[in-house]
């Protein structure tokens, strides 16, 4: 151990030192510095409850306080550097502390266990990440409201197996995205609930002989609710397996939008344009236009998925209560909340400068297959069975192919054939726009039920 390195706050117990490389294998001040805040903050509602039921003088209580804001300051602007001898941002804080004011430094750990402080850190920290995702995704969801009433009139094809299935309203392709990410903010929300509780005052895992006051260290912190057991106030790491979890469903609605703008946006495709602002060109071929951002997003899903696999992994064989094993749940964690926060906020910008090719998409679905089903219906609506209706429709398809003749370009003679019932009303359908519109279900793509879509989402922003 280097003889410059300071005192360990768990070491007055052990005759040697701590080996060095030991120290250095264990030390998460590299990782956990983030916490420094979230630190502080919980620091001082403590001493401040300490000095209220008299553990502590008014006087050393504010003397503590003082210090620590000024710590914070410190570490804020850089003229405070953890190192990896100092083992944790806690032993950081916790000796610059000491520097400072001297021995009454060490009072501001009377009844608090490194089990409780790191629990409250670390519920702090999710708090904040949470409310910041919720926010982006706030932005998400606006860009999306904005994009749907802007194609709400535009049709595109809604696919299934990645075939042509049947025209839709570009409106009601991008609600389909809003759906989803505001399931992910409800997620958060009821996440939230079980976050924003308040592990200090458990101390190491029993409790403590001081006459504590957890009730009143929660409401300082802006906690909802305490701890009900203090074995598990120490050892619960499912909020950030949740909270991953729930990063982990965001990032994956994000790696399939994605997709669909990297397909949509191919020269095979061209139904989109990404704008040249969030777009890449290769290196040795001149004409290409890459869409490098959504690619990220859909990679940067992995990477959070493997934190998730990483989390269940550390607690899955862990007896009760605290084990040094959960000092592995900060990189995974913060990690996730890095990476979705990030890629939420870069993929509503990349999306906001998309532009839907109207023309060529009017073009292309004016005359394809996909109005097949409108045939099928048609003939129901003749009064023949479905399942006879969708065998005359599927020769018909094999003799449009054959033939090299669009469906609406079919003559009515050529319709006959397939069935009597068939007259030049089938026309009608066979129209993009009356396809869209035909459709009477409740949440469907018609252009009206759209527009229903776009005004309830209106409400919820």
């Amino acid at each position: 151990m280097s003889s410059n390195t300071k005192e360990l706050l768990w070491q007055s117990r052990f005759s040697l030192p701590f080996d060095r490389d030991a120290l250095l294998f264990s030390s998460s001040v590299h990782v956990d510095k983030k916490l420094y805040r979230e630190d502080i903050q919980g620091s001082i509602a403590h001493v401040t409850m300490l000095a209220e039921e008299g553990i502590v003088s008014g006087e050393e209580a504010g003397e503590i306080i003082a210090g620590l804001w000024e710590i914070e300051e410190e570490l804020s602007s850089g003229a405070l550097l953890p190192h990896w001898e100092d083992e944790d941002i806690h032993t950081v804080i916790e000796n610059r502390l000491k520097e400072k004011i001297g021995a009454t430094a060490g009072k501001l750990h009377s009844g608090r266990s490194r089990n409780d402080q790191v629990a409250t850190d670390t519920r702090l920290y999710l708090r904040r990440q949470i409310t910041e995702l919720q926010e982006t995704l706030g932005g998400m969801l606006k860009v999306l409201v904005e994009k749907a009433e802007c194609y709400q009139t535009t049709i595109i094809f809604g696919y299934t197996h990645l075939q042509r299935a049947q025209p839709i309203s570009a409106g009601h392709y991008y609600m389909a995205y809003f759906n989803m990410f505001s399931r992910d903010r409800q997620r958060l929300h009821d996440l939230m609930k079980r976050v924003n509780i308040s592990p200090l005052g458990a101390a190491a895992f029993a409790g403590s002989t001081l006459p504590l006051n957890p009730e009143r260290s929660a409401v300082l912190l802006g906690f909802d609710d305490m701890f009900a057991n203090s074995i598990d106030a120490v050892s619960d790491r499912d909020i950030i397996i949740e909270f991953i979890s729930a990063c982990s469903v965001i990032m994956m609605h994000l790696s399939r939008f994605a997709e669909d703008l990297i397909l949509w946006s191919s020269y095979e495709f061209g139904y989109l344009e990404i704008s040249d602002a969030f777009a890449t060109g290769s290196s040795l071929m001149p004409q290409k236009k890459n869409a490098d951002i959504a690619e990220l997003v859909r990679g940067k899903t992995g990477r959070v998925y493997g934190n998730l696999m990483a989390m269940l992994t550390i607690m899955k064989g862990l007896p009760l209560s605290y084990n040094r094993d959960m000092q592995e749940d900060k990189q995974p964690l913060f990690d996730s909340a890095e990476t979705t926060i990030g890629s939420v906020t870069i993929f509503a910008k990349l999306l906001e400068h998309t532009k839907l090719k109207e023309e060529r998409l009017a073009k292309l679905t004016a005359e394809d297959l996909s109005l097949a089903t409108e045939i099928a219906e048609y003939l129901v609506r003749k009064q023949i069975p479905f399942r006879d209706a969708h065998r005359i429709t599927g020769k018909i398809v094999t003799w449009s192919i054959a033939s090299e003749t669009t469906l609406p370009h079919i003559p009515v003679e050529k319709f006959r054939e397939f069935s009597e019932v068939i007259d030049t009303d089938i026309y009608d359908c066979l129209q993009a726009d009356a396809s869209v519109n035909s459709k009477k279900t409740h949440g469907s793509c018609s252009f009206d039920s759209v527009a229903h879509q776009i005004a309830e989402a209106k409400k919820q922003l």
